[in-house]
């Protein structure tokens, strides 16, 4: 094949992955449901795969304290090997079930966890051992597999199971499945962080400021949501300590610092509660 009939033939395939998620909304969703239940009483969502799939649960993970705001051990991507096997394949890693249910205990698995097992075939005994694990130590566990039929999807309370056909380089499950499994766990943090609060219409509220595109980024979000002048944001900004809802308090109800800690402490978090909507 000449290359444009290789990428024409690849884009033809990948049309086939977003209606293959579709048809697992219903599952996503309920995920979601008692995701959330458990993190308002203090639980965790810990993603655990091997290969490319521990590598796209690691990359989901690693995104939400600077989308969200929220701490980094909130969100763990697991990877069978550990930090090493992100960056290289560390051979054999994933074959041993019980390394699986060692790096959950590393972490003091709670019964308050959510796990969500991430593997394309749905047979890798890392994840299987991982799933087998949190199931005896009380935690939801959710599996994601290219197959209904696969082990990890029996094994899960909850499976999440995009069927998105054969790959154009068979056996290189980093295509397709790949695709469908960061679709999931997009939908999966992101229904997640929203529901818990850690967004205001669709703006990342609780966003950080690691560099001066997020800065920048900052401003226009609270320009946004409170339609004040880019001067009066600045203001606010600044006299918050950068804390983007201290600041929409203060800019949406025109009160001090202190009394929008003080406004945000009494709703117990709830921006929408503090602003009265």
């Amino acid at each position: 094949m000449r290359s444009l009939e290789i990428i024409r033939l690849m884009n033809r395939e990948d049309r086939k992955v977003a209606p293959a998620v579709g048809r697992t909304v219903p599952a996503i969703a309920r995920a979601v449901d008692e995701i959330v239940a458990r993190m308002t009483v203090g639980g965790r969502l810990i993603y655990v795969g091997a290969g490319s799939s521990g590598r796209i649960g690691v990359l989901d993970a690693s995104e939400c304290p600077p989308t969200f705001g929220v701490s980094a051990n909130l969100v763990r991507g697991l990877i069978a090997g550990g930090k090493k096997a992100v960056m290289q394949s560390v051979e054999g890693a994933e074959d041993r079930p019980e390394d699986g249910a060692r790096d959950l205990r590393k972490i003091r698995l709670s019964k308050l966890d959510s796990v969500v097992g991430i593997a394309a075939s749905g047979t890798t005994p890392y994840v299987l051992g991982a799933i087998a694990f949190a199931e005896k130590r009380g935690a939801l566990t959710i599996g994601v597999a290219a197959s209904r039929r696969s082990p990890l999807a029996r094994a899960a309370k909850i499976a999440i199971t995009p069927e998105v056909g054969p790959e154009i380089l068979a056996g290189s499950t980093r295509l397709k499945a790949g695709t469908s499994q960061k679709m999931v766990l997009n939908m999966l943090s992101t229904a997640v962080m929203v529901r818990l609060g850690h967004a205001y219409d669709n703006l990342m509220i609780d966003m950080g400021e690691a560099n001066e595109k997020l800065r920048e980024r900052a401003t226009w979000i609270l320009k946004e949501a409170s339609a004040k002048d880019v001067s009066a944001v600045t203001r606010a900004l600044r006299q918050s300590g950068h804390e983007l809802r201290l600041a929409l308090i203060m800019l949406k109800s025109g009160v001090s610092k202190k009394q929008a800690h003080r406004i945000l402490r009494e709703s117990r978090g709830n921006l929408r509660k503090a602003l009265g909507e």
